[in-house]
């Protein structure tokens, strides 16, 4: 009955904007975020050729809107009933779940009893997390195309997991990545590695909901950052202690549908306004004033280039993955990151069998693909309609670009549709958070419970009641920490740090789990030296990557921009406004940052790419292939026999799934 009455209200609030849609596209001005007044496009004033013609529609230029609004304008009261909806719904499944939690095999995996067809609804909410939503909406906006890169990459992903990692996983029966490392050696520093890069790795996807969930509480609801953080963090930890996997499962799945509503609606009102031809849609990108302008400031070009094209540049990649080589090695990290997520292995271990672990997996691929094309019409329809440079001005993350263009399409601020819609695309990214986190934290305390307490500190001998116990335990420190860490990154895009979770997975859990179900002779010393160099070896060259901060580098190119200004002066001309503002931030850029080094003490990268997959996942495999040759163990080569039986077969599943 909840569910439906959910469903009830959700469609209620997507067809009043809708409605609004539907009128007239020939209305003469549409008020912005900040109340200023914005042309539509004259595709939307004419009647769109047909999805045949050839021709363009015509766009006329939107106008930039001025001031820039430092904060988001909404209906708190609006805003804050959604959020408690979504509370209320979500602990009415946590008090319902926590009622059969009796197993730890309850806890870690509803006792295996959810459907491919739940599953698969499941693992498209753990997986489109924040980060998805928000992040890449917001890098889109910013960057244009190369925001696609974000959203292409986790689709492929999945056929990964669908071709080696689903129905092997789900055959081994164990809770933990560890459980399937350690079945072919007994070793616990085997167990004990296994348990510390779930809980790196989860913490580096952690930090990404965290942070998308501050932001909206703070620029939303004008709740401190610090404050939003640790609320959050504060009620995923009652969600995972007391409802366990199966109340995750379902919060996940209502996300999921939210998410794909939510989604859909501002794909349909975007697209709406031009008759649904994606041409004429990115032609208004292509030729919108305020983007070109943005994308000269990207390419820092103080002057316009004659014949540049900065609008058609904002349709191509490289704005923000300047480098081929960098594209690729985005590309890499996600094609094979997923797979060793411990929050997404976790779920192949909830379905009875290995049919339904491909059924679940096919299922979230079409959801994640669907949606993630969706993303990238929004973002680029906020750089259209709220301009990058006002989503920049009101967090420079981006974080805020999908919220703000749901305003903008529900009628715009002080509308009761648009603060409606709003309220309600805000309130789905905040389930998303609570869905993702409540996985994440329930990978990490079964990591620390199960692999640690039970196998290394118990020698497996642990009854049911004292694991779950700890278990509990685990996800109340795990919850701390992220709560602390998500308050340390509250600058950083949520996208760029769930990437590189990525690319760590990528670099050690994948490189061991692929050896570990198809390498006979692959043993304990490959296992410890893949994950930890391949770990350890990405998140070094991270730090020396261009993607940390480098003052000296941020002084070099605002002295640029003063000595093109002074001699401008110098040559006569008198500055506008604006670029007398320009020349006094440059100069301050330039005196505040010219002596500073990086976290590490460099004045410049040693590494050119902002991705680090294409150097540290080949040193993964290797470290993990010297391992083995190094540390060769009979007994653990004979032991691949019974793991290839039981990965094929499903043979003594039953056992397992009692471990």
């Amino acid at each position: 009955m909840m569910n439906r009455l959910l469903v009830i209200l959700i469609l209620a609030l997507t067809m009043c904007p809708l409605a609004q849609a539907a009128e007239p596209a020939n209305k003469p001005a549409v008020s912005t975020q900040n109340g200023s007044v914005m042309a539509q496009p004259a595709a939307a004033a004419q009647s769109v050729p047909s999805a045949g013609a050839a021709a363009v529609a015509t766009v006329a230029p939107i106008k930039s809107p001025a001031p820039l609004a430092k904060e988001v304008k909404s209906n708190k009261v609006i805003t804050i009933s959604m959020f408690m909806a979504i509370i209320f719904v979500t602990g009415v499944i946590v008090v319902r779940a926590s009622k059969s939690n009796k197993t730890a095999a309850d806890f870690y995996t509803a006792g295996g009893g959810i459907s491919g067809f739940q599953n698969g609804w499941a693992i498209a909410g753990d997986y489109l997390s924040a980060a998805t939503f928000l992040g890449i909406a917001g890098l889109t906006s910013m960057f244009g195309a190369d925001g696609f890169m974000y959203t292409v990459g986790p689709f492929f992903s999945f056929v990964t997991i669908l071709l080696i990692i689903a129905e092997p996983c789900r055959n081994a029966g164990k809770y933990t990545l560890g459980d399937i490392l350690s079945l072919r050696s007994s070793s616990k520093v085997v167990r004990g590695t296994a348990a510390i890069s779930a809980v790196v790795v989860s913490t580096f996807y952690l930090l990404g909901q965290m942070v998308g969930a501050g932001k909206l509480m703070q620029l939303l609801l004008g709740i401190p950052y610090n404050v939003s953080v640790v609320g959050v963090g504060t009620l995923m930890i009652v969600y995972v202690t007391f409802g366990g996997m199966k109340a995750t499962t379902w919060v996940q799945i209502i996300k999921a549908f939210l998410l794909m509503l939510s989604g859909l609606a501002l794909t349909v009102l975007l697209l709406w306004k031009f008759g649904f031809n994606m041409l004429a849609f990115y032609d208004a990108v292509a030729l919108s004033p305020t983007i070109q302008e943005h994308v000269r400031g990207l390419m820092k070009h103080v002057a316009p280039v004659s014949g540049f094209d900065y609008g058609q540049r904002f349709l191509e990649s490289g704005l923000l993955l300047k480098d081929p080589l960098d594209q690729i090695s985005l590309g890499i990290a996600f094609a094979i990151g997923a797979a060793g997520l411990p929050h997404i292995m976790m779920r192949f271990f909830t379905v009875p069998d290995a049919k339904a672990a491909r059924k679940s997996v096919v299922i979230s691929m079409v959801l994640i693909g669907i949606f993630m094309l969706m993303v990238t019409i929004i973002g680029f329809g906020a750089a259209l309609y709220i301009t990058p440079q006002q989503i920049m001005a009101v967090d420079k993350g981006g974080n805020m670009a999908a919220p703000m263009i749901a305003q903008y399409l529900g009628g715009g601020v002080g509308s009761i549709s648009g603060d409606l819609l709003m309220a309600f695309v805000c309130a789905v990214a905040f389930s998303t958070i609570i869905a993702v986190v409540s996985g994440l934290i329930l990978a990490v305390s079964a990591a620390v419970a199960h692999d640690f307490y039970v196998n290394i500190i118990k020698d497996g001998k642990s009854d049911q009641r004292q694991q779950v116990k700890v278990a509990k335990i685990a996800a109340v420190v795990v919850g701390g920490i992220a709560i602390l860490l998500g308050i340390a990154c509250e600058k950083q895009n949520i996208a760029h740090l769930v990437v590189l979770a990525f690319a760590v997975v990528a670099s050690s859990n994948f490189p061991v789990i692929l050896f570990s179900l198809f390498w006979k002779r692959f043993n304990a010393g490959g296992i410890v030296s893949g994950l930890t160099f391949g770990a350890l070896f990405a998140i070094g060259v991270v730090l020396v990557s261009p993607t940390m901060t480098y003052p000296k580098k941020i002084a070099a190119d605002a002295k640029k921009i003063v000595d093109v200004m002074e001699k401008k002066q110098l040559a006569g001309a008198v500055l506008s406004e604006k670029e007398v503002k320009t020349l006094e931030k440059a100069r301050s850029d330039y005196s505040s940052n010219k002596d500073g080094k990086s976290m590490v003490g460099l004045d410049a990268p040693l590494f050119p790419l902002k991705n680090p997959a294409i150097l540290s996942v080949p040193v993964g495999f290797l470290a993990a292939i010297f391992g083995t040759f190094l540390f060769g163990s009979r007994r653990e080569e004979e032991m691949f026999d019974e793991l290839f039986i039981r990965q094929n077969t499903g043979y003594n599943i039953s056992e397992a799934s009692d471990h």
